[in-house]
């Protein structure tokens, strides 16, 4: 069994993912209320107890509310862009996909979340050298760092995120 729990803070603010073992731990040490279980079940001699899959704490823990800085990398920026072209706006597997500078390096472009978009490998030729304006190609959407990423993707390997975490990962963030 490779079940994984999702803990939320005592605001259902999701804080980290924590492995099965771990979140039968927390529930016998009276620290956690089960909000949702899952089907698998771990038995023992006496007791039969399905594991759950989102747990809630009793009690609240202070945050710092510093901002976090997301890691830039190939995969975040494929995230950030939901494996979505942003010039032609369709999807693709990772593996035909590439990262565009909007503004070319040999035109003074960084590297950075506001200059570098997914791109899918004929739309990155097409483009070229050139600017998007230069190139008469638009951005699906102006390319900006994020504010969070889905921690479950990206630290476990998770490549769906499970069904009854959807609602407690689904974040408004305002637009700046």
């Amino acid at each position: 069994m490779a079940a994984q729990t999702l803990l939320l803070n005592a605001s259902f603010e999701p804080l980290q993912v924590v492995s099965w073992q771990r979140a039968i731990q927390l529930l016998f040490q009276g620290k956690v209320e089960v909000v949702e279980e899952s089907e698998s079940e771990v038995h023992s001699v006496r007791l039969t107890i399905r594991v759950p899959s989102v747990l809630r704490l009793i009690h609240f823990i202070p945050r710092v509310k510093k901002r976090r800085v997301i890691r830039f990398s190939r995969e975040n920026v494929f995230i950030r862009d939901g494996y979505q072209c942003q010039y032609c706006s369709k999807q693709f597997s990772k593996t035909h996909l590439t990262l565009d500078h909007v503004i070319p390096v040999v035109q003074g472009g960084a590297k950075s979340w506001e200059n570098i978009v997914t791109s899918c490998k004929p739309c990155n030729q097409k483009k070229g050298g050139r600017t998007p304006s230069q190139a008469q190609m638009h951005l699906v959407r102006k390319p900006r760092e994020p504010v969070w990423l889905p921690r479950t993707t990206l630290s476990l390997g998770i490549s769906l995120t499970p069904e009854r975490w959807k609602i407690y990962l689904t974040r408004s963030t305002p637009e700046e």
